[in-house]
């Protein structure tokens, strides 16, 4: 595993989820394609929670303290208690990145971990390396969700007109 690698991805997404999602109406911030999909709000108030209670709180635990309970965590639900669809847009996004920064600080902080350290889990055995390679594959997977709402968001609006000339979306 390349750490600096990584750790400038997770830098360098945090930047590009930024730019994508700032700015956006809080129409288009809180819209969701439908009942149970989510809204860029949700996901990047969702982004903000994995930061501390996901991604970092299981390296932490397999690094450390891998004798206890696999630390549970259930984002669907936080989406809907944790009403993220209610909250501010440019605060949430300033959230994400406070939280970030922190956790990338974090990260440089490690003395010597050791990344093939393995946990068993509830769903089998990871290495710490697989949690923090999974967290920059997450960025990357809330990215093309961004993408996607903003270009249903678009074709929503159209109307009788047509995008085709921008070429096919699959």
């Amino acid at each position: 595993m390349e750490f600096e690698y990584c750790l400038y991805q997770m830098t360098n997404n945090a930047q590009t989820i930024r730019a994508f999602v700032q700015g956006v109406a809080e129409p288009q911030a809180r819209w969701k394609p439908t009942p149970t999909s989510w809204s860029i709000l949700e996901v990047i108030n969702h982004l903000v929670d994995e930061e501390s209670e996901d991604f970092q709180t299981h390296i932490d635990f397999i690094l450390h303290d891998k004798t206890g309970q696999w630390p549970r965590i259930n984002p669907q639900q936080w989406a809907v208690e944790r009403g993220y669809n209610q909250r501010d847009l440019a605060q949430s996004i300033q959230n994400f990145m406070v939280v970030r920064e922190a956790s990338v600080k974090w990260l440089r902080s490690l003395e010597s971990p050791a990344w093939e350290t393995t946990c068993k889990t509830p769903f089998g055995q990871i290495k710490a390396e697989e949690v923090l390679l999974s967290w920059v594959a997450h960025d990357l997977l809330h990215l093309r969700q961004l993408v996607k709402l903003h270009w249903l968001y678009l074709i929503g609006r159209v109307g009788p007109d047509s995008v085709r000339y921008a070429g096919n979306w699959s």
